[in-house]
């Protein structure tokens, strides 16, 4: 058995966690433009409103989901995040532990909160409200995992990117999931060159890739979308485009593949593309070749929708596997 500081881990999340608290909305409006693509939640201001109920969700976020859905998958993982020393910070390192993620890399600080977020159900989609507390990253002694994947931090976060940039320089074998949040996609890939041009597998959704690519006002051309993102660093390039499918890229080659089947209608779709893009990592780093492991992600995402918040719908591989067996006919990546 490996001690400490000799053990090596598959999987390595960098990335803010939270605790999400639902808040399920039954008194509210949904205000949408004709296609259904800029949608608002709108309820009576100034007045009392009632909920349906409230369910408090630990241990969430990005890469927290991200590493949980990798434990399950099988590999060996740890998460690099910090927490407040507070009530909801020992509750998310009990999580952790009970999902097998290794905690060691979990950093308190003293008088801090830990991240809290609240998010407004209504219907099957959600509105998250967001605030990042202030930590003082660092980046601790990780050794040479065979995956980072790097997602959401505060954005007060760019000198810890330098820090990981560095680290990724030198450790050239140490692989480089790269799934950007919201405060890294305003920073822009200028300010992350050296993050994107290092990255092996990166992930967004269309409406991100065109923020990223500044072509906001664009018709989104997914060949180009793909073909942008590479063109900034990453070798893969991968975009969802929610209940349409998603879409992969690398080499010369482009795939396509549609959800899977959802079994029922969605219950909650909080954390389906951190299903889906720790999935499709986790089937790489298994050596599962991509349109393999494009086929694999979906199927986590369907399991997450069916469930409240993004972790209690995560799948074991032998779960994962019955799905793709008991897969339709036409639920297969296709070359595009």
């Amino acid at each position: 058995m490996k001690n400490q500081q000799e053990q090596q881990f598959d999987f390595v999340g960098i990335g803010d966690i939270v605790t999400d608290a639902f808040i399920r909305l039954k008194n509210a409006e949904l205000h949408c433009s004709v296609n259904h693509e800029h949608c608002e939640i709108c309820m009576a201001f100034g007045a009392k409103i009632p909920y349906e109920s409230m369910t408090v969700v630990p241990a969430v976020g990005n890469s927290p989901n991200a590493a949980v859905a990798a434990a399950r998958l099988g590999l060996q993982t740890a998460l690099v995040t910090d927490l407040g020393t507070d009530y909801h910070g020992d509750e998310a390192v009990t999580t952790l532990i009970k999902e097998k993620v290794e905690p060691r890399f979990v950093r308190r600080h003293a008088g801090k909160k830990t991240n809290y977020h609240y998010v407004l159900w209504y219907q099957d989609d959600r509105t998250i409200l967001i605030k990042h507390e202030e930590y003082s990253y660092s980046l601790p002694e990780i050794g040479k995992p065979k995956w980072i994947y790097l997602s959401s931090l505060g954005e007060h976060s760019l000198t810890y990117h330098g820090m990981i940039e560095r680290y990724l320089q030198e450790n050239q074998t140490v692989k480089l999931a790269f799934q950007p949040g919201t405060f890294q996609i305003n920073l822009g890939p200028e300010k992350l060159k050296g993050i994107y041009e290092r990255t092996e597998i990166f992930f967004c959704n269309v409406s991100e890739a065109q923020k990223i690519l500044k072509l906001e006002n664009a018709k989104p051309d997914i060949k180009d979308l793909l073909a942008g993102v590479k063109k900034l660093g990453p070798r893969i390039a991968v975009i969802t485009d929610g209940p349409k499918g998603a879409y992969v890229s690398y080499g010369e080659q482009s795939w396509f593949i549609p959800p899977y089947p959802d079994p029922q209608a969605p219950l909650e779709r909080t954390g389906a593309g951190d299903a889906f893009s720790s999935t499709f990592v986790t089937a790489v780093a298994l050596g599962k070749s991509i349109p393999e492991a494009l086929a694999w992600a979906p199927i986590n995402s369907m399991s997450v929708v069916q469930r409240v918040g993004a972790q209690a719908g995560l799948l074991t591989r032998e779960a994962l596997e019955q799905y793709l067996a008991q897969a339709p006919a036409n639920y297969q990546p296709k070359i595009i």
